[in-house]
Formats: structure tokens, C-alpha cells, sequence
């Protein structure tokens, strides 16, 4: 299998980049080769999906080269269980949210298509580096386009959201870039590959700079005060893919390098963060019961439902972190449909409160269909992808100790009390005069919502081939927690 694959993956959206920015100002061609530049990382994601080798724990693909070889920083990519994932709901993603918001932003169009190609050549790489230079090359790379994703294209306070979502993840940037830098002065290289066997030092302080920064872009409670305003500035695109893969780049350092690098310090630290995972469960439950504005809710939402992620990272067994990473990629899907949903409501409304709303099920009763296949998914209906994930979470916790899974399914019952009651204010009642003057599901907004409800069902209904693709990574870290780490303390951490 070539390896140049990983790079065409990763770098053929900045040249659809580039390609934008030389066209002409026509905004449907543009939005035209857009849409197609993404389709080329979706087939090559896809082929590496179907091509993974089953049973494989490490990297099955891997591609060097040089780029500043005299203090021994490379240019490394690789793929594995762990990645593969994450790098196909990218590729998933953002051609979606494309479609689905075709004509949503009218000003600065070429712009605005340049920053989302920009924007996924970043997210493509933060989840295939190898090298912690490389890595954080990608990782910053990321906050430049959403923060003017955000800045410029936002709602009525996007220059405070922009800036609130810029100086958090800096924040937590530099104290990675501190990590990487005594990771480097320790051992000599930066290469994630050789400090897997590298004795480092100071382990403690070196989990708890790359912990930080990874529980700001999550974000676990309580630092996700950044999110709900970002969230809801963003325009629906930014919103998409904020939700569904940069919330992801957080889990996804939590699993790659917390547990795989600094194992014995993530065991002692799991109780912590099982703690603050169940309290980001319960509490963005809660909170998005009390939101009057939609998109708000689907915000807190994300809080909610990203502390099943950190719980079942944590729980350090096969069933929890599977489902976990499983949880990654549902996530990434529902959420992404929720604002989609919201945006089309917002484009005919001109407002997210819900007040506004009332009766769109007679009005728009395909929107209401398919709105009600993803509010299911979001509330872990047996049958949808959300179930199959939380199930696994609530499984791993339940035998790592009961009473974190008791705890934990608290979320789920929330989550259907705050969805259910959204779904009554915004779409049955009443029909409000308002909402009379809706139009109907326009094709494009259809076309993506219908992609993302099949991807909904295919988890749901069939979630082997992702699970497959995982295992052997999966059982091959909580091994390699479990061989160096020393046994877990009895009582309410849990036994081993």
C-alpha cells in the first residue's frame, strides 16, 4: 500500500485551497470545486477504512521523510485503530457540512471556502502526525481558520466568542509546546514512535501540561466555558465541524499520547478524570435543559456528551475505551446533524429561541422525519449509533465499579428529557403564523441530512466494521496500561 496516500490525504484540501483562491469570484463555481476538492480526502479515507488489516494494533501505514533532520525532527505520519476513525469522520464531515450549507454565507464567499480547506488539511493532520513537532505544527494550525471562521462570519457576538476560543486554546497550546519541549530535551527526539520505548522523566508534570491542553479543546468541566459561545456565534459549518472533529482533537490527545506515553501516570490520574467526565455528563444535561436558544442547547449538549467520551477513556478496559473512541465518531456524526438541523431552522427564522417556533412537523414534515432520526441518535436510542457507544462506555464503567456506570446513565436519561422537550417546543403545538411562511427542505440541505442519518443507522444497526478496525489497538493499550502501571488502589477508584 503506497504511503503517499497519507500526504495526498492531508494536503489535497490546501490544494483545493489554493485552487479557490486563484479562481474567479464566482461564488457556485467556487463552492463547486470546493465540495469537489473534499470528495478526494473522502475517497482516499475511505480506501484506507476498507484496506485496514483487521487484528493490527500498530501502524499499518506509515510515511517518513526529512525536514529538520539536524536536531533529529522528522516528517512522520501514520494510521492505525486508534486514528483511522477519526481521519474518516473528517473526511466524512466536512464535505457534508459544505453541502448542507451551500449557500449559507453570501459575503466573502472564496474566503470562507478557503478557511474550511485550510481547516481540514489541519484536522487531517493532528490526527495522522507522528512527530509531536508535526503535531502541534497541525494543532495550531487549526485555530487560525476557525477563530476567523468565528471572527467573521459569526452572529452578534462573534468577536468576543472568537476571541474567548482563541485565548483558551492558546492557553492550553503553550503548555503543550512546554511538554514537547522537555520531551525533546530529555530523549533526543520528538518521534512518537521512539519515545514509546524512551525512559522519560518527570512524568507527572509532563502528563499534566499535554492533560491541560487536551481538556481545553474537549472540553472537560470545568473548562468548557469557552464552548457554548463559540458554539453559538459560529456559523453552521463552523458549528459542524467545531462540534463534530476539534472537540475530537482533545479525546483523541487524551488516548494517543496521556495513556500511551505516561501510562502509570494516567492510571493514578483516571479516578480524577472519571470524576470530571460524570460531572460534565450530569451537568451539561442540565444546563442544556435550562437554554432558551437551540443552538445553545445543542452546545451544552457537546459538554454533556463528551464526558461519556472522557469516562470511557478512563475506565482503562477493553469495553470502555472502545466505546469511547466509538463515542468519538457518534459524536461527531449527531452532533454535526443537530446543527445542521438548527442552521435550517435559523435560515428561515432568523433566531434560534425556541419560543419563535411551534407546529414545523405540519409545515416541513421531512425536516421533522429526519430531525427526529438524529434527536434519537443523540438520545442513545437502541438502534442508532449513540446507543451503541454510550452502551459501551456505561459497560466499561460498570466493571471498572458500578457506581460510576449508576452515576453516569443519570446523562442518558437527561438527554432525553432536554432533546424530547426541544423537539416538543420546536416542532409539534401549535403552528405558530411564522412558521406557515417556511419553505420547504431545499435538495441540498436534504441530501445532507439524509447522509448523515444513513451513517446514523449504519452504527447503529451494524457497528462491526468500526469496532473491527479498532480492537487490536484498543486491547493493545489497555495492556500496555496494565503491564507498566502499578494496580489500581481499592475503593471508589474502582478495582483493576
Amino acid at each position: 500500500m503506497p504511503s503517499w496516500v497519507l500526504s495526498a490525504t492531508v494536503f489535497s484540501p490546501l490544494a483545493g485551497a489554493v485552487l479557490v483562491a486563484l479562481l474567479p469570484r464566482r461564488d457556485g463555481l467556487l463552492r463547486t470545486v470546493a465540495i469537489l476538492t473534499t470528495l478526494l480526502p473522502l475517497a482516499l479515507a475511505g480506501w484506507l477504512f476498507w484496506q485496514a488489516p483487521l487484528g493490527e494494533a500498530g501502524f499499518w501505514l506509515t510515511e517518513r521523510g526529512l525536514w529538520v533532520p539536524a536536531v533529529g525532527i522528522g516528517y512522520h505520519l501514520g494510521v492505525d485503530g486508534i486514528s483511522l476513525p477519526l481521519v474518516a469522520l473528517t473526511a466524512f464531515l466536512f464535505p457534508v457540512a459544505l453541502v448542507g450549507t451551500w449557500d449559507a454565507v453570501r459575503t466573502r464567499v472564496k474566503e470562507y471556502l478557503v478557511l474550511l480547506l485550510l481547516l481540514e488539511t489541519a484536522v487531517l493532520g493532528t490526527f495522522l502526525a507522528l512527530d509531536l513537532l508535526l503535531f502541534y505544527v497541525f494543532w495550531e494550525a487549526v485555530l487560525v481558520p476557525m477563530y476567523f471562521l468565528i471572527g467573521l462570519w459569526g452572529s452578534e457576538r462573534r468577536a468576543y466568542a472568537a476571541l474567548k476560543f482563541f485565548l483558551f486554546t492558546m492557553a492550553g497550546s503553550v503548555l503543550m509546546l512546554l511538554a514537547i519541549a522537555g520531551l525533546y530535551l530529555a530523549t533526543g527526539t520528538l518521534d512518537f514512535l521512539r519515545l514509546l520505548g524512551a525512559e522519560l522523566p518527570a512524568q507527572g508534570w509532563l502528563f499534566a501540561a499535554f492533560a491541560v491542553a487536551f481538556a481545553i479543546k474537549v472540553p472537560l468541566f470545568p473548562l468548557h466555558t469557552w464552548l457554548p459561545d463559540a458554539h453559538t456565534e459560529a456559523p453552521t459549518a463552523g458549528s459542524v465541524i467545531l462540534a463534530g472533529l476539534l472537540l475530537k482533537m482533545g479525546t483523541y490527545g487524551l488516548v494517543r499520547f496521556c495513556l500511551t506515553l505516561f501510562p502509570e501516570v494516567a492510571r493514578a490520574a483516571a479516578p480524577l478524570f472519571m470524576a470530571l467526565g460524570v460531572v460534565g455528563i450530569l451537568y451539561g444535561a442540565a444546563v442544556a435543559y435550562t437554554q432558551p436558544d437551540v443552538k445553545r442547547l445543542v452546545a451544552y449538549s457537546s459538554v454533556s456528551h463528551l464526558g461519556f467520551v472522557v469516562l470511557g477513556t478512563f475506565v482503562l478496559n477493553p469495553q470502555g475505551l472502545a466505546g469511547a473512541l466509538l463515542q468519538m465518531v457518534n459524536h461527531g456524526i449527531s452532533t454535526g446533524a443537530l446543527f445542521l438541523l438548527v442552521g435550517v431552522l435559523y435560515e428561515r427564522a432568523h433566531t434560534r429561541d425556541m419560543d419563535a417556533f411551534g407546529g414545523v412537523a405540519r409545515v416541513m414534515p421531512t425536516f421533522a422525519a429526519l430531525s427526529l432520526f438524529v434527536v434519537f441518535s443523540s438520545a442513545a436510542l437502541p438502534g442508532t449509533n449513540g446507543f451503541v457507544g454510550e452502551f459501551l462506555v456505561l459497560l466499561g464503567a460498570f466493571r471498572k465499579d458500578p457506581r460510576w456506570a449508576a452515576l453516569a446513565a443519570g446523562g442518558v436519561i437527561l438527554s432525553a428529557v432536554y432533546l424530547l422537550w426541544m423537539v416538543q417546543r420546536v416542532y409539534f403545538g401549535p403552528v405558530r403564523p411564522e412558521v406557515r411562511t417556511f419553505a420547504p427542505l431545499r435538495p441540498h440541505e436534504g441530501a445532507a441530512l439524509v447522509a448523515l442519518v444513513l451513517a446514523v443507522l449504519w452504527i447503529g444497526l451494524y457497528p462491526r466494521p468500526w469496532l473491527a478496525r479498532s480492537e487490536a489497538a484498543v486491547q493493545s493499550l489497555v495492556q500496555r496500561v496494565a503491564s507498566v502501571a502499578e494496580a489500581a488502589s481499592p475503593g471508589w477508584g474502582g478495582r483493576p
